[in-house]
């Protein structure tokens, strides 16, 4: 089983969470594993969201949680978008973003510490 995280529960974010739960068992026959949603960070709660069991408001659950295998960064953003990128590369985990402004200022040394 595969744990990831998503980090924004917007337009972006719910878009992840929706895309997993309707590909499914695609997603699981081509990754040869299960992908479980573990955690969703956002600063607010959804109480009508199925979801809402997941979300969680402090990242550093996130990061010390050594089952998370995946961030899927999509808060967008730079200062904490990079300061959490950063943190979880450093921790070991892989990422994924959508942040083109975070690729774009700060790529090379994010690709620097994944390689690491």
């Amino acid at each position: 089983m595969v744990n990831i995280a998503i980090l924004g529960y917007g337009t972006v974010g719910s878009g992840v969470v929706e895309v997993i739960q309707t590909n499914y068992d695609s997603i699981q026959k081509k990754a040869g594993q299960g992908i479980c949603i573990k955690y969703i960070l956002d600063l607010r709660d959804f109480p009508n969201d199925p979801m809402q069991e997941k979300i969680v408001h402090d990242y550093d659950i996130i990061l010390n949680d050594k089952e998370i295998n995946i961030i899927v960064e999509v808060m967008g953003g730079l200062d904490l978008a990079y300061r959490f990128v950063k943190a979880a590369l450093e921790q070991g985990k892989s990422v994924v973003t959508s942040n083109k402004e975070l690729v774009a200022k700060y790529g090379s040394e994010l690709i620097a510490l994944a390689k690491a």
